[in-house]
């Protein structure tokens, strides 16, 4: 599927994820923004930043082979992960507001 109906702060938020820029990563999210990884959530840009560096961005993650779905109020994007943490298939399913994204879930 074209990514033209994925929304602005989830492209920014992937790219961002990809060049290892966490604040970029950190801006695509709403003030009150979290993710859900498999279960754990955290809330807020600190939160996430904490989670990021140790899991995600900190661990050198790389985003590849990635499909889009359109979901309620978003998109859900299924992606090869790599790097020096998790490696393996995920989807992450992005619920987005108009300042950014509310939620992150990611699950297998």
């Amino acid at each position: 599927m074209e990514n033209h109906h994925v929304p602005a702060a989830v492209a920014a938020a992937l790219a961002s994820a990809n060049a290892h820029d966490l604040d970029g990563f950190l801006d695509a999210f709403a003030t009150a923004g979290s993710v859900d990884d498999w279960g754990r959530v955290f809330t807020g840009r600190e939160q996430i930043r904490r989670w990021s560096d140790a899991e995600f961005i900190g661990v050198g993650v790389t985003l590849t082979d990635l499909s889009y779905e359109s979901v309620d109020s978003g998109v859900a994007v299924s992606a090869q992960v790599g790097g020096d943490g998790f490696n393996g298939p995920s989807t992450f399913t992005f619920t987005v507001g108009d300042d950014g994204i509310q939620r992150m879930t990611i699950t297998g």
